[in-house]
C-alpha cells in the first residue's frame, strides 16, 4: 500500500498547531466547543452587535460555539452575574446547520440544508413572524480544491444569507457572514454595500494567520 507522506506531514503539522493554539486552549478552559467563539466575540465587541432581548439566527451553527457565545450574552446580568451557560435567557436564539449539533439550553436547533425551501419554511415557522435583529453566518461548503468551483459555492452561501437577511431583518438589524479572499470576494463586498447602509470588513485575531477567511458585517438595511 502506498502511503502519502505529504498528507501525513500536513496532518501532523495541523495537529501540532491545533494542540498548541492558545485560542483552542482558551476555548477548552472556558467551555466553548470551538475557538470560533472568539471570532464572534471580537466582532461583537468591535461592532456592538449583540444585545439581550434580540432575535438572533445562527446559520451554519455546528458545532455550536457561536450559539454558546450568544447564549451567554443573553444571560441576565443580575447582581454582577451574567454569561451563564444555562438558566434564564433574555432573547431568542435559533440555530441551523446541515450537521447535527449537541443541544444548547435555550437554543432552538433546526437540522437541514439552508438551500432547501422546506428547511427555510421550518426556520420561518420558528420565527413566528418576528423580525430578526441579527443574522450570523459561519456557513462554509465542503471544499473541492478547485478554485472556481469553491469560490462559487462560498459565494452562493453568502448570497443566500444576504437574501434571508433582506427578507427577515429589522431595518436597523445586522448580518455577519464569513467570506474568503479571492474568487468572488469583491462581488460579495459589493453585494453587502448594495443592501446595507454600513459595511465593515474585519478579520478577528483568533482567525489563523494563514487562513484567507474574513468577515463582512452589514448594518442597517437599505430598503428599496
Amino acid at each position: 500500500m502506498k502511503v502519502n507522506t505529504k498528507s501525513k506531514k500536513v496532518n501532523k503539522a495541523w495537529l501540532h498547531d491545533h494542540v498548541t493554539d492558545p485560542w483552542v486552549r482558551l476555548a477548552q478552559k472556558e467551555g466553548f466547543r470551538a475557538r470560533a467563539a472568539y471570532k464572534l466575540k471580537e466582532l461583537d465587541e468591535v461592532f456592538h452587535l449583540v444585545r439581550p432581548g434580540q432575535v438572533v439566527v445562527d446559520l451554519g451553527s455546528a458545532p455550536g460555539a457561536w450559539s454558546q457565545y450568544l447564549r451567554r450574552r443573553f444571560a441576565p446580568k443580575v447582581a454582577g452575574a451574567g454569561g451563564a451557560a444555562s438558566g434564564e435567557l433574555e432573547g431568542t436564539l435559533i440555530a441551523l446547520d446541515l450537521l447535527e449539533m449537541e443541544p444548547i439550553e435555550g437554543v432552538q436547533f433546526i437540522q437541514g440544508d439552508f438551500r432547501e425551501d422546506a428547511v427555510l419554511a421550518e426556520l420561518e415557522q420558528a420565527l413566528g413572524g418576528r423580525a430578526v435583529d441579527l443574522v450570523v453566518s459561519d456557513m462554509a461548503p465542503n471544499l473541492s480544491g478547485i478554485g472556481d468551483t469553491d469560490a462559487a459555492r462560498i459565494a452562493n452561501l453568502v448570497e443566500l444569507a444576504v437574501d434571508f437577511a433582506i427578507g427577515h431583518l429589522r431595518s436597523d438589524g445586522a448580518l455577519v457572514a464569513k467570506v474568503f479572499h479571492g474568487g468572488a470576494y469583491e462581488e460579495l463586498v459589493r453585494l453587502f454595500r448594495q443592501h446595507f447602509r454600513v459595511v465593515k470588513v474585519h478579520k478577528p485575531k483568533s482567525s489563523r494567520d494563514r487562513s484567507s477567511e474574513t468577515f463582512l458585517v452589514g448594518m442597517g438595511l437599505k430598503r428599496t
